[in-house]
């Protein structure tokens, strides 16, 4: 099929949809020039400039200095947790569907210097070593329709919680309280849930599968979940007692189940194809049940992920593999962020002015979620009409 090239009305529709998406969230600004100056952000944000920061934002604005993008990250009256409601309601608005699935992850963000909110040299999966960065744990929402970022949460090492004059410095809350990432997880999961969002699933890495006080909270809440473990991981599983690792063992020896080959949706390269393995584990409550899902990969024969699953009974085994299959689209949102609306490319070391970048970022990378939507509608939609007129 020929490249799909969008009609006149169709990108007037969008920049139409740019003007929707700032009538969601002007009401959250007290004063015009913050608010029209949120809009410019948004459009800097998705242009082509190289480096999305102050100064490129405001000369693609047209402004002489980043002295009001500043202020917009800084000092003016805003709430940023305010417009990230706007961000899911627009979500929800426009790539919502049953089959949801909420993934968690993490990303660094490299940093000079001591002074930026929780900067610390730490682990960070983006560099794959330790180096000096922030780190910000996120929810994406994955449907057919498109994936996006949805909530965010800034990571505050331990040291950072016990230094009170630097922590005020970076402009660090007082009430702000240490919070592991899997913490960081379930508080924004919460307020999704609590503002009305349908979700079928949830999944994440080892670092959220790992955690013990989460996958209970899943469970008391009677939400679905496939989740990640290390595979030398000591956790005792819901099943007899017997340690996960021996169990995982015993599945890559055939001792326990047969393999089934599967894809794991659609990759950049066609379908993503493993060996999969299920072994059922304890019941935990009516209707509900535990299993250890284990994933081999073709190429790489020493290779080997597994997952513990909570879901209805009945739960088809192709239905798990999808929804472990989709992890990977936190992954793209995030590197579709960095590269796409300039995520990682602020240049603030205070606490809400980070809050306030990230989520305008969140938001136009929605939009963009939005419009590529829209205009696969309208291709396949054109792509239709033309093999209807040849019949």
């Amino acid at each position: 099929m020929a490249e799909y090239e969008p009609t006149k009305e169709a990108i007037e529709g969008w920049a139409q949809g740019l003007d929707e998406v700032h009538e969601r969230i002007a009401r959250r600004f007290v004063r015009a020039e913050p608010r029209q100056r949120a809009l410019a952000y948004l459009r800097g944000l998705l242009s082509p400039v190289e480096r999305k920061n102050g100064w490129q934002l405001a000369e693609e604005a047209g402004e002489g200095t980043p002295d009001g993008m500043q202020r917009l990250l800084s000092t003016a009256q805003w709430e940023a947790d305010a417009v990230r409601d706007d961000l899911v309601s627009y979500v929800k608005a426009y790539l919502a569907e049953p089959g949801a699935i909420l993934v968690l992850d993490e990303t660094g963000f490299l940093k000079k210097g001591k002074k930026s909110a929780g900067v610390k040299r730490q682990y960070s999966g983006t560099a794959g070593k330790r180096e000096n960065c922030q780190i910000g744990v996120f929810v994406a929402y994955s449907t057919t329709k498109g994936h996006v970022l949805l909530d965010r949460e800034l990571y505050l090492p331990q040291e950072w919680i016990e230094d009170w004059p630097r922590r005020r410095e970076a402009g660090i809350p007082d009430e702000v309280e240490f919070a592991t990432k899997p913490e960081l997880a379930r508080l924004m999961l919460q307020r999704l849930w609590a503002g009305g969002l349908g979700v079928a699933w949830v999944t994440g890495d080892e670092v959220y599968g790992g955690s013990g006080p989460l996958r209970a909270w899943l469970e008391s809440e009677q939400r679905a979940y496939v989740l990640a473990l290390a595979v030398n991981d000591g956790v005792d599983l819901p099943w007899n007692g017997v340690i996960y690792h021996l169990l995982v063992q015993e599945v890559l020896t055939h001792a326990i189940t047969s393999w089934q080959r599967m894809s794991a949706g659609e990759g950049a390269k066609g379908p993503r194809w493993y060996d999969w393995a299920l072994v059922t584990l304890a019941k935990p409550k009516v209707g509900w049940g535990h299993w250890l899902l284990v994933r081999h990969s073709l190429q790489e024969p020493d290779k080997v992920a597994a997952y513990l699953v909570f879901a209805p009974e009945g739960t088809l085994f192709e239905t798990m593999v999808a929804v472990a299959g989709r992890r990977w689209t936190v992954e793209e949102s995030l590197e579709l962020g960095k590269g796409e609306v300039g995520l990682d490319q602020y240049e603030v070391r205070h606490w809400v002015g980070w809050y306030r970048h990230i989520t305008l970022s969140m938001l136009a990378l929605a939009y963009l979620a939005v419009v590529r939507t829209r205009a696969r509608n309208e291709a396949e939609k054109r792509g239709l009409r033309t093999l209807l007129s040849c019949q």
